[in-house]
């Protein structure tokens, strides 16, 4: 693994580069979920998956090691800043593979940026609010910093000193960013080009009817249901609780999809 800052113009992202290249297969970035670090997400789905491609993984802004800047953390925003990202790198097109909030920013680099985009996996994630589970927003809406997973709190402060201000601001502009949120316009999802993998569980916080209808949406995307809650199918540590879960059992999904 290497890794380094990418200055995107309005900060500086962290990444990492996992395996190595491989011909005739396109980098895989990864976009992680809303709280989360690159460990806390992708701990198990790296070395799965690192053997058959690059892996490049980002950090959104305020997350693990990307400081928080004065802007408001938008889908778009972060768009920009993976654009930027891959533009340095030289290693455009990828495919993408985003969890949950991540999910968002994927969506939006493959409207602004079609051109950086080959394939394009979205698990947990939603593109209209109604595809939430009933109570999920009025919920979010009440949270504070005490209802996020210790998972979170753990490799946030962990990561940044013990600095308990960056914690505050990580809770602040995830919450914000989600209860801000609009719908992504049909047109806008009707016009993404890339094949698309639509995933969700069934105890998911995003219901499988709204995620089908998200799929339907999307001119060429399939849609897989898995047994399972938000993100322990891929391992993610405050889903998964630090094992590996059902990885085993996705990642072929993954792997199948990607190599068409």
């Amino acid at each position: 693994m290497t890794s380094r800052f990418v200055d995107t113009g309005d900060l500086r992202m962290y990444v990492q580069l996992h395996g190595s290249p491989v011909d005739g297969r396109r980098p895989l970035l990864l976009i992680h979920g809303g709280g989360s670090t690159i460990e806390t997400n992708w701990e198990h789905l790296i070395p799965t998956l690192s053997p058959t491609r690059l892996i490049i993984a980002v950090e959104e802004e305020g997350h693990g090691r990307t400081k928080p800047t004065e802007r408001a953390l938008t889908s778009e925003a972060s768009a920009r800043d993976v654009a930027a990202v891959i533009t340095e790198l030289a290693l455009g097109p990828v495919d993408v593979l985003a969890f949950s909030a991540g999910g968002s920013t994927a969506l939006a680099l493959a409207i602004a940026r079609p051109e950086l985009v080959g394939r394009l996996i979205l698990a947990s994630s939603f593109a209209k609010r109604d595809a939430m589970v009933d109570g999920f927003w009025d919920g979010l809406a009440r949270g504070t910093l005490a209802d996020m997973p210790a998972v979170y709190h753990h490799a946030a402060l962990a990561l940044n000193g013990g600095d308990r201000d960056s914690l505050q601001r990580l809770f602040e502009l995830d919450s914000t960013r989600m209860l801000t949120s609009t719908d992504v316009p049909d047109d806008s999802l009707r016009a993404i080009a890339a094949p698309a993998l639509v995933i969700v569980a069934d105890r998911d916080v995003i219901t499988v009817e709204g995620t089908a209808r998200l799929a339907r949406t999307l001119p060429d995307a399939r849609l897989l249901v898995l047994p399972g809650n938000h993100g322990d199918y891929l391992g993610e540590r405050g889903a998964a609780g630090g094992t590996a879960g059902s990885v085993a059992l996705t990642a072929p999904h993954l792997l199948a999809f990607l190599d068409g």
